[in-house]
């Protein structure tokens, strides 16, 4: 069979031959104008890609919007909230300090992609400024901004994304019960997993443990 991997960038020039477009450049900046303020502003979620010794991990991160905060025009702010400590994230910017961010805003088809280079902090003052219903985040995750544009709504728009009538019922999907229980059930080396119990359990430990 003929092999028509992409392997050199004539080879990927060949394929999207057209040069770039002038505003496709233009909108890159290197720190977070009064524009991509108020989109962070406005966004409850972001994605966090990061990368370590152990491999890639990309990470949900959402609260009431504005959660991520701009200190200044080349420093953002994210205060960690309760998860499931498996730590991925952090552990990779301990070793490698490189992130990459996209924003979402619902309703709002274009995303924030943001990358530079993060840091933790736990500093006291710094994270009692990000004091959710009366507890305060381990730390806070310090972002050197080096690169910052927006994403045209393409994806957003063929993905119809914020169209309610899209909405997924989640019936028709596993659920993280039967997900879990269908991993351990292979596994015999872990005892047998209850996921009946589990699914009636997490609504409320979800709101119980959000912050």
């Amino acid at each position: 069979m003929p092999d028509h991997s992409i392997t050199s960038l004539d080879a990927l020039s060949a394929l999207y031959p057209n040069p770039v477009a002038p505003a496709s450049v233009a909108k890159e900046i290197d720190h977070i104008d009064a524009n991509y303020a108020a989109l962070i502003a406005a966004s409850p979620f972001c994605l966090l890609a990061t990368m370590g010794p152990e491999g890639l991990d990309c990470s949900p991160r959402g609260d009431k919007p504005g959660f991520v905060t701009v200190r200044d025009a080349k420093t953002l702010l994210i205060p960690d909230r309760k998860g499931n400590n498996r730590l991925d994230t952090f552990k990779n910017i301990l070793s490698d300090a490189r992130i990459g961010m996209l924003f979402l805003i619902p309703g709002y088809g274009e995303t924030l992609r943001v990358n530079g280079r993060a840091e933790l902090s736990c500093d006291p003052e710094l994270c009692g400024g990000f004091e959710m219903a009366g507890k305060l985040p381990a730390c806070v995750i310090v972002v050197k901004v080096e690169a910052a544009y927006f994403q045209c709504s393409r994806a957003v728009v063929r993905a119809d994304l914020w169209n309610p009538a899209g909405h997924v019922d989640r019936r028709t999907l596993p659920s993280a019960g039967q997900i879990l229980q269908g991993i351990t059930a292979r596994n015999t080396a872990i005892e047998t997993f209850d996921g009946e119990a589990y699914d009636k359990a997490l609504p409320e430990r979800v709101k119980a443990t959000l912050y």
